[in-house]
């Protein structure tokens, strides 16, 4: 996918061809681990994700990398990340080491396994839950500050923005008379992301979750919390990054501009017990949020020779799609003009 720090496209298209549950459950038993047979597909598509059952022991989870996105040290940064949240008692779920080797390889295939950390999707209607998580994002972009990442890319216009613009004209994916309207109105898009990063002027850049929304987080009840702490816990640091603060709060974000501004004063309300927040952040919100749509698009071209994803999103490429994408970015470019959630 254009702008992952990775190779742009698949290779031969179906990476995960040869990953059979044969080769799964001996993948676990070559790094020491003892299945029992029981296998259970987890929702994702990028990776592949199986819970595994364990000889006498909880169940785990293991992530297969897709091949050629992430280089291993990119892979491992975010390892080692999610490792200093847990050491800090940052409910984050680490990848389990063997023999210290958190980034495991088999038949060519790389994969990592974690404990399994069940859970539901926060309430995000509630105050109280938004201050909660955002108590726990302070303390994720506290950590996240205190050095950079090397191997792994930035979220900004370019990686963002002008990639997967380009990555998609230069595939053809648009039907031709859709093409000169969409062009367009991601050129305007593009554009408009830029202004709002110039009003935003030099904001912090540190380590993101990245992908931070109510999919991302599993909420324990106190009456299931176990050997965990009840409340948010953070998974999936997939896509991971370099960029600003914002951009792991604003996808908590729902309804109407009134109850947005609500709802990021609740957040802010924890977060700033932990972090310093710059309000001039707030003028990025709506222009990462276009900067999302256009790396979606170009990741749904990216993969669709992998075989999952025409079965998961069969109205992908469609001029319906495209049509949708273009009136889409046309609010996005409007929406970038208006002032932000609150003064700055």
């Amino acid at each position: 996918m254009p702008g992952d720090g990775g190779t742009s496209t698949d290779g031969d298209g179906v990476p995960y061809a040869r990953l059979t549950p044969d080769l799964m459950l001996d993948a676990m038993e070559a790094a020491g681990f003892e299945p029992d047979g029981r296998l259970l597909a987890l929702n994702s598509y990028e990776n592949r994700v199986w819970q595994v059952g364990i000889e006498g022991s909880a169940p785990v989870v293991v992530k297969f990398y897709r091949p050629g996105r992430w280089s291993d040290a990119a892979i491992l940064e975010e390892h080692a990340f999610v490792r200093q949240l847990a050491d800090a008692e940052i409910p984050a779920v680490p990848a389990i080491a063997r023999d210290g080797a958190t980034l495991l390889a088999h038949a060519g295939f790389r994969f990592a396994v974690f404990p399994r950390c069940g859970g539901r999707e926060p309430e995000l209607d509630r105050a109280d839950t938004l201050t909660w998580l955002g108590r726990f994002i302070g303390r994720i972009h506290a950590l996240g500050a205190t050095h950079p990442y090397q191997a792994r890319p930035a979220i900004d216009v370019d990686t963002f923005g002008v990639a997967p613009r380009d990555w998609l004209l230069a595939q053809d994916c648009i039907p031709p008379e859709l093409r000169p309207a969409w062009q367009a109105v991601a050129d305007l898009a593009v554009d408009g992301a830029r202004r709002c990063f110039e009003r935003a002027g030099d904001v912090a850049q540190l380590r993101l979750h990245g992908d931070c929304h109510r999919g991302n987080v599993l909420w324990i009840e106190e009456s299931h919390a176990g050997s965990r702490p009840p409340g948010p816990h953070f998974v999936d640091f997939d896509d991971s990054r370099m960029g600003p603060a914002v951009q792991d709060l604003w996808m908590l974000l729902e309804g109407d501009r009134a109850a947005q501004q609500g709802q990021m004063a609740d957040i802010l309300a924890g977060y700033e017990d932990f972090a310093e927040f710059q309000p001039r952040e707030l003028y990025l919100i709506e222009a990462l949020r276009t900067l999302r749509l256009l790396h979606y698009s170009a990741w749904l071209a990216s993969r669709w020779r992998d075989p999952a994803f025409p079965a998961a999103f069969p109205w992908f490429g469609t001029a319906r799609y495209w049509q949708d994408r273009i009136l889409e970015l046309r609010e996005q470019v409007a929406l970038m003009d208006e002032p932000p959630l609150w003064p700055v």
